[in-house]
């Protein structure tokens, strides 16, 4: 009985232990065959890899030696600058690396392999981040990172940032902006995770191999800086500011916005030499003054615009329009002086000695005509009408034979007839010789109001093309030195 007890258990394992060597058998078969494990080295490297991988632990065997990560980037692209929201969207190329110890083999045991991608969510990542970041942008999803035989990670990747950035438009459109970008570990301190530039500031700052030179903006340079920092004087942490350099490129700018305005402004200017004592000036400057201000209208959702500030280009056509203002006033008050002067006295003394001698020398006028006093005139018969006399009075012979003719008692009807129809002759002429001689007097009121019209008009015409040259030439050197900085 207990012999058949023991051949029984013998059988049974011999039925176990055989079941098991085909298991293997199969197994091994499986892995040597071709076809879906082709690639047994990459399959064996990666479950090496893994095995006992732990994603959450900063992958050191020294728990007090911190991880050195060495970051770097290129600027690809500038998206767009929102001046009035103080936002910069840039496309870069960031790349970080980093010594993963727990990440190494030996390339003789996985013939000879040097590196494999993993992906990235089986590896520990550091939290490095940008400050500056204010959305997420649509950025391609990279999610294999490449690891080599030594534990060197690289983290390779192409990233749209949307940063926030302090933007000075007061230059626009010859403005340049210094936008940061800040990498820093948001959570661990510098004893945990280090940063190092990868390559060199000088090599940074010059490189421009992938930069897309054919936008509105210009890449000038990218600054990079080490720096450490504390919040509460016990913990340190590291971080690298990349400074990105731009300049707006201002001839679209110049084209569409400065030269129309320049081309107003001329024509301002030529429409002093029309007459002023037309009244197609004033139509003209009216004409200017409402078609620039079209043209600002259209102009106003090119402008950058801000809480902070104001371009300095915004303040130039402020000034053109106020200028143009200036023109029109100065215009009217012209057409004023030389118009309705029939309702006008004489031009004062004071007046003309100013505006007609010290004025017409100092502006070197030539063929003046300087107006005195008029000249005293010897009575005349004729003019009794103004003196309180009757015209039935006046005659070619004076008052007095007219006085003796009175006197004289001639019945002679016919001889008072006569005199009759000779005194209203007399009293018609009279008041011709008035009429003509008040006409005359408006006309010299007119000569002479209009004389210091057209005085005044040089005047002013020359200080407002004074200070217009000043202005233009304040700004264009401004503007020249700012886009040649």
């Amino acid at each position: 009985m207990t012999r058949r007890v023991l051949w029984t258990a013998l059988s049974v394992i011999l039925q176990l232990c055989k079941k098991e060597a085909c298991t293997s058998l199969c197994h091994a078969n499986r892995r040597n065959a071709p076809g879906r494990f082709s690639n047994a080295t990459l399959v064996r490297l990666s479950e090496y890899l893994s095995d006992g991988y732990k994603t959450g632990v900063r992958p050191v065997t020294d728990w007090k030696r911190s991880t050195m990560v060495s970051i770097d980037l290129m600027v690809y692209a500038i998206l767009s600058v929102d001046e009035k929201n103080q936002v910069l969207t840039t496309y870069i190329w960031y790349r970080q690396q980093w010594i993963d110890e727990f990440l190494s083999w030996n390339p003789e045991d996985f013939d000879n392999v040097k590196q494999v991608s993993v992906p990235m969510s089986s590896v520990w990542m550091p939290d490095i981040l940008i400050n500056e970041f204010v959305d997420v942008g649509k950025s391609p999803d990279i999610p294999y990172v490449y690891v080599e035989h030594n534990g060197l990670v690289r983290n390779y990747k192409p990233i749209q940032v949307v940063t926030a950035c302090s933007l000075n438009i007061y230059n626009f459109p010859f403005d340049m902006q210094n936008c940061s970008l800040t990498f820093q570990s948001w959570l661990h301190t510098i004893k945990d995770i280090n940063i190092s530039l990868l390559r060199s500031p000088e090599e940074v700052k010059d490189d421009k191999s992938v930069f897309m030179n054919q936008g509105e903006w210009e890449l000038l340079h990218i600054l990079s800086k080490y720096n450490t920092f504390s919040i509460d004087e016990e913990d340190y942490y590291a971080e690298i500011k990349f400074n990105v350099v731009i300049r707006r490129r201002p001839l679209f700018y110049t084209v569409s916005l400065l030269l129309p305005s320049i081309f107003l402004m001329v024509m301002d200017i030529v429409g002093f030499y029309l007459p002023p004592d037309s009244g197609e000036r004033v139509s003209f400057k009216i004409t200017l003054l409402l078609g620039y201000s079209v043209f600002l209208i259209i102009v106003s959702d090119t402008l950058p615009a801000t809480a902070i500030g104001t371009p300095l280009i915004g303040v130039y056509f402020v000034v053109c329009m106020a200028l143009l203002v200036i023109s029109l006033t100065e215009t009217v008050v012209i057409v004023r002086l030389v118009h309705k002067q029939d309702l006008q006295p004489h031009v004062p003394d004071w007046v003309k000695h100013l505006v007609l001698e010290k004025a017409t020398v100092l502006l070197c006028i030539r063929n003046q005509h300087r107006l005195g006093p008029d000249p005293s005139r010897d009575p005349d018969p004729l003019r009794c009408n103004g003196n309180g006399v009757n015209p039935t009075q006046c005659n070619h012979h004076g008052s007095q034979p007219r006085a003796d003719m009175v006197g004289r008692a001639e019945p002679a009807q016919g001889a008072r007839a006569g005199e009759a129809v000779m005194d209203s002759v007399l009293l018609e002429v009279s008041s011709i010789r008035q009429f003509l001689e008040r006409r005359e007097e408006y006309r010299e009121i007119a000569r002479e109001w209009l004389q210091v019209g057209y005085v005044l008009d040089v005047l002013l015409f020359r200080l407002y093309l004074m200070a217009m040259v000043t202005y233009s030439i304040t700004l264009g050197t401004l503007w020249s030195v700012w886009q040649y900085v």
